[in-house]
């Protein structure tokens, strides 16, 4: 008899264990896993986001790019005419016998390459 009544004792403490346990186990907000799963989710966000970013940027310089380019191409065309319009000026005041003016002083360091084929 008595082993029977320490074997209920054994029970009830046991079952008491584990209520506790329960109880205490639903107080946790969240388990470590559950944790490791919203840091992976906001980190994966976070990346998401930040690509979102990136790939705006990428097509907002693309834009820019062929913006410039267009730019550039339409410089260069204009350049090209001034200096065919230059070239024809020069050549009729040496048809003249005359000599063409000086260009200004001083001729910009950026601009001595793209002079040597006017002919000043």
């Amino acid at each position: 008899m008595l082993t029977a009544l320490s074997a209920l004792a054994v029970a009830g403490v046991t079952a008491v264990g584990g209520i506790v346990t329960a109880v205490i186990g639903r107080r946790q907000p969240r388990s470590r896993g559950a944790d490791r799963r919203d840091d992976f989710t906001a980190v994966t966000d976070k990346l998401g986001q930040h690509i979102e970013r990136l790939e705006r940027r990428v097509t907002e310089g693309e834009t820019r790019a062929a913006e410039a380019q267009q730019r550039i191409t339409a410089q260069d065309y204009t350049i090209r005419y001034l200096v065919g319009w230059v070239r024809s000026l020069v050549s009729f005041i040496r048809r003249s016998q005359m000599e063409p003016p000086l260009p200004p002083q001083p001729v910009p360091a950026e601009a001595e390459p793209f002079l040597h084929d006017v002919g000043l």
